[in-house]
């Protein structure tokens, strides 16, 4: 009994605490924009608000935001669950809303950056665990969805609207290799990466095609995680974002934009995705 009592308490101090691998002058950046948000979450009690609205309130704290590129490489050879509220690209920023969101379901007169880098490592790490090792996280949005669905984070809706069987093939960080920095340094991790790719191409991945999704556009919600959907071999998603739905009633993509270089509130998302002959589609996961 004292030793199914201590494995308890041990287990609720693992699931309470995110292992850091690195410190956090390394793996948070940005902390005053952080407590700035708590205390406004806290102030207005977010927690209470449903999770995609919640999602909405913590994107438009971000609007404006610098995008920058490459923010989870943040070290040469050890993975850490990271943030960073100075910079952040397309992968970073809806993680960002998502955790923050979830960390608000606890109920706490305030949070504090542990709080934000727990959540942070349970959707970002295969099964919600970092163990130090770059192929512990998820690299492709595909497999993302594919893991936080099994893991009841998040509802992959993707199949409930007409949808159509991807062929991409999975190839982008062995070929580009040079640009990622850990595999840069530590060239034995490039095999296990192609194991992963090679993985991943076989998994059969559905996306909403383009010209369908003005048409279940009404059907989206605030903070449905949109991953958009490429015409073209390396990955199934070459970018991704949210809904927010605008005081008009229409149905905005809001993403860290490379074009206009922050994050920004778009046009809808079928006006987004005919600006850009490479994207296909898009896939839709529901917060939960």
């Amino acid at each position: 009994m004292r030793l199914l009592l201590l494995s308890l308490i041990l287990l609720t101090f693992t699931n309470t605490y995110a292992k850091e691998w690195l410190p956090q002058s390394s793996t948070f950046k940005g902390q005053e924009k952080f407590y700035q948000i708590v205390k406004k979450a806290v102030n207005e009690r977010w927690g209470k608000l449903p999770i995609g609205t919640r999602m909405v309130k913590v994107a438009k704290e971000l609007e404006g935001l610098p995008y920058k590129s490459y923010t989870l490489e943040i070290h040469n050879r050890t993975e850490s669950p990271s943030v960073n509220f100075t910079g952040m690209d397309c992968w970073t920023f809806f993680e960002t809303c998502l955790a923050f969101s979830r960390m608000l379901e606890t109920n706490k007169k305030t949070y504090t950056t542990q709080d934000l880098l727990q959540q942070i490592e349970w959707t970002r790490y295969r099964g919600g665990q970092c163990n130090g090792n770059y192929l512990d996280r998820i690299h492709y949005l595909a497999e993302w969805y594919t893991d936080n669905h099994k893991r009841r984070n998040i509802y992959d809706i993707t199949k409930q609207f007409p949808t159509k069987k991807m062929s991409n093939k999975c190839q982008e960080m062995t070929i580009l290799w040079k640009s990622y920095r850990y595999l840069k340094h530590n060239p034995d991790l490039r095999s296990g990466m192609a194991q992963h790719e090679s993985r991943l191409t076989r998994m059969p991945v559905y996306m909403i095609p383009k010209h369908k999704v003005a048409g279940i556009e009404s059907q989206l919600q605030d903070g449905d995680i949109i991953g958009i959907a490429s015409n073209h071999d390396g990955s199934y998603c070459s970018h991704v974002g949210i809904i927010i739905k605008d005081s008009k009633g229409l149905t905005r993509f809001m993403h860290a934009s490379t074009t206009y270089k922050k994050v920004v509130i778009d046009s809808t998302i079928s006006g987004y995705l005919k600006k850009f002959k490479k994207h296909g589609g898009i896939l839709v996961a529901r917060p939960r």
